[in-house]
């Protein structure tokens, strides 16, 4: 992975693992990597990987089992939720970049419709 310099890499890592969570990279109920087993895969610190993983567990992708480690929600209602969330603000991101460029909200609509 990539990091951009402009971003928190905790913020970035959030956004992956929360990706990876609502399209299915890890299931429901499934155990994600220990933050050592995240820390190496990232080559980020692990103190990094534990703010991210705080910012999973505040949106309810994750919860933690005490001595068990981390899991995703089993509640598909959550992970189905923030994938809307995040569709929407990728779309507004999308149509606010358009209209920035000079089209209406017609003209892009138009341009979905015949998938240009």
């Amino acid at each position: 992975m990539r990091f951009n310099n402009e971003i928190p890499i905790y913020l970035q890592l959030f956004q992956k693992l929360a990706l990876d969570i609502v399209t299915g990279k890890y299931l429901s109920g499934e155990k994600i990597p220990s933050v050592r087993e995240l820390s190496n895969m990232y080559k980020v610190n692990p103190n990094t990987v534990q703010k991210a993983l705080s910012e999973l567990e505040e949106v309810k992708l994750i919860y933690t089992e005490r001595t068990n480690g981390k899991f995703v929600t089993e509640n598909k209602k959550i992970i189905k939720d923030y994938l809307k969330s995040l569709a929407k603000e990728k779309t507004i991101i999308y149509i606010n970049d358009m209209k920035d460029l000079g089209y209406s909200l017609k003209e892009i609509m138009e341009m979905i419709e015949r998938n240009e």
